[in-house]
């Protein structure tokens, strides 16, 4: 297709924003799914209808790794190799799917039939490990698995997919979250009204004024659920009382912390739960426009949030007059392009506007400047889904479900060494033992060596350190932190020195660069673990690392550093060790190495 033919749906694009730049990611992503790849000539196009640099359009182009700037395949395989993939055998598997199509991460088939890709995550580690074949997961994989996956790739153009739906755990039974995530082809508009739906949002709209829904937000201590806990009623009250300036919501939906995939199904399964939150969230704040930031491997939650936004405008709980309440609200999606560090809000805002993922420098804080130099509101999925039940119920519900300090239930996503892996709703005084244990416990019977409680961020517990609460509160007293809610588990079997490098190597490829002590800093720590895994490490690098970890932490304008940072302070610290017997086993195997070279030589 001709990029001149593609003008009338750009334009159609642009209308939804207030900047053209704006558009960039979307442009983009239209001219990759109709030319397959991103030309020289497509960034000329992109640039002259947005009113930019072929320089600008470039540098954005080539900071998301979803992005092509060459020809690839007729299908994509994406495998991940995040940590909660590793510890279930990701690596072997890989290897497995390289030899089978005789190319290795980046490269394509002869037949230009498959381009293989490796990824840091995909964020569908309740089945791992996994793989994104085109815009469908696949998973778990295992031989047999692997060799229909391929099998599907390689067929000819519209020939039926003989992979398997996974089947992973899925609570379902609420009581706030996850009530409607029995279909799981999602609750549309009737089911969801049906089932009270909109009733908290009419409620709002029509019988409480802003203050009164902040008031009961507040009262119900809803905490940020995206990873850091700010309390949610705080945060939309810093939005300035008086200003000429238009006010935004955006909604935070591109999950990319390893461990973690609640808000992949609040989006798949119960969206117009997300939809009613925004609506309450935008009216308290006095915002007639939001976004919701999805992250670009997320193609059919992207798809499922659109048929929901669909179906509420058609009833008129969006667009004008909503409900003839007089209140008005727009909702635009945004889909990502393959970038972690946008999950961090300022960067998420920095690539809403057009550029790349870059943090900024805070103050000013996104709710006195944010997106568009406007007011704004960031806010995670999870924590948006939450608000219709305190408005249903009241807060003093939400709150006792809860810990003193933080109401409600979380979405916890338990991965790796569990008999049951999958999405479990709990308080969140839930214990991490508790939690492992509803999880079916550790598999085979083996014991329990580590659990990450808050995605690959959080510092790591040992097996005698889980009788803690799954509150924000708990976690950070006991040394780590409730993050993401993304909790892994590790098995006797693991090998913190290979988990370690997981984690290094995710942190290294995904920071943006924009800070010397973490562009540097990740990078330095990458290397001198795949020196140590290669055998030939000392144990001064174990010194090495710590120093260079202590450098990068609290010294950059977001906290990526610091989170690239906490695994190896904690896993070095708990696991010594390990990481020394490693090394000396690798200087003996060396050694022996050299004086069987050495003894030939003298023959």
């Amino acid at each position: 297709m001709r990029l001149s033919d593609l003008e009338g749906k750009a334009a159609e694009i642009m209308q939804r924003y207030e900047y053209p730049k704006a558009a960039m990611l979307p442009l983009l992503w239209l001219v990759q799914q109709n030319q397959g790849y991103i030309s020289p000539e497509a960034e000329a196009w992109v640039g002259r209808l947005i009113g930019v640099s072929i320089a600008h359009v470039r540098e954005v182009v080539s900071f998301y790794n979803m992005f092509h700037t060459k020809p690839v395949g007729r299908r994509e395989l994406r495998v991940c190799t995040s940590l909660p993939c590793v510890v279930r055998g990701a690596d072997d598997l890989l290897e497995r799917i390289k030899e089978r199509l005789k190319i290795g991460p980046g490269e394509t088939t002869l037949g230009k039939e498959v381009t293989l890709t490796e990824v840091e995550c995909l964020c569908a580690c309740e089945m791992a490990p996994m793989a994104q074949l085109d815009e469908r997961f696949v998973g778990p994989l295992d031989g047999e698995t692997v060799d229909t996956i391929i099998k599907d790739a390689l067929a000819e153009p519209g020939k039926p997919e003989s992979a398997p739906e996974p089947e992973p755990f899925i609570c379902s039974d609420g009581p706030v979250l996850s009530t409607r995530f029995k279909n799981p082809d999602g609750t549309w508009l009737e089911d969801y009204i049906a089932d009270g739906g909109y009733l908290a949002a009419k409620q709002a709209l029509s019988s409480m004024t802003p203050e009164q829904v902040i008031d009961e937000v507040n009262k119900s201590k809803l905490r940020g659920l995206g990873g850091a806990g700010f309390p949610t009623a705080k945060k939309w009250s810093f939005i300035p009382k008086q200003t000429t300036k238009p006010n935004y919501l955006v909604v935070n939906a591109d999950e990319g912390e390893p461990g973690t995939f609640k808000d992949r199904y609040i989006l798949e399964r119960d969206p117009h739960a997300l939809i009613e939150g925004m609506i309450i969230a935008a009216y308290a704040i006095g915002s007639h426009k939001a976004y919701v930031y999805i992250r670009g491997e997320y193609f059919r939650p992207a798809k499922r949030m659109q048929r929901a936004l669909d179906e509420a405008y058609s009833r008129n709980w969006l667009g004008k007059n909503i409900q003839g309440t007089g209140f008005d609200l727009d909702v635009v999606i945004h889909r990502g392009a393959g970038a972690y560090i946008c999950g961090e809000e300022t960067a998420l805002l920095t690539s809403l506007e057009g550029g790349k993922g870059f943090p900024r420098i805070k103050p000013p804080f996104p709710a006195i400047s944010g997106l568009f130099a406007c007011p704004t509101i960031v806010n995670n999925v999870e924590t948006l889904a939450c608000v219709p039940f305190i408005l249903r119920y009241g807060a003093e519900r939400f709150a006792g479900i809860g810990s003193e300090t933080q109401g409600g239930t979380r979405l916890f996503c338990v991965s790796g060494h569990v008999v049951r892996p999958g999405l479990y709703e709990e308080p969140v005084r839930v214990t991490v033992r508790d939690l492992i244990e509803r999880a079916g416990g550790v598999r085979g019977g083996r014991k329990l060596k580590a659990v990450i409680p808050g995605g690959l961020s959080a510092k790591i517990l040992k097996a005698d350190e889980i009788e803690v609460a799954m509150d924000f509160n708990s976690l950070s007293a006991a040394g780590t932190m409730a993050g993401s809610g993304g909790v892994i588990v590790m098995d006797e079997t693991t090998s913190m020195i290979d988990a370690l490098d997981s984690a290094v190597k995710f942190f290294a490829h995904e920071s943006c660069g924009q800070c010397s002590p973490c562009r540097e800093g990740t990078g330095w720590v990458h290397r001198i673990m795949s020196r140590i895994t290669a055998g030939q490490g000392t144990l001064r690098d174990l010194d090495d690392l710590l120093a260079i970890a202590a450098d990068m932490e609290g010294k950059t304008i977001c906290v990526f550093a610091d989170a690239a940072a906490w695994p190896i302070q904690s896993y070095i610290a708990k696991f010594r060790d390990e990481f020394e017997e490693y090394i000396r086993a690798g200087h003996k195997a060396r050694n022996k190495e050299s004086n069987k070279e050495a003894a030939a030589c003298r023959s």
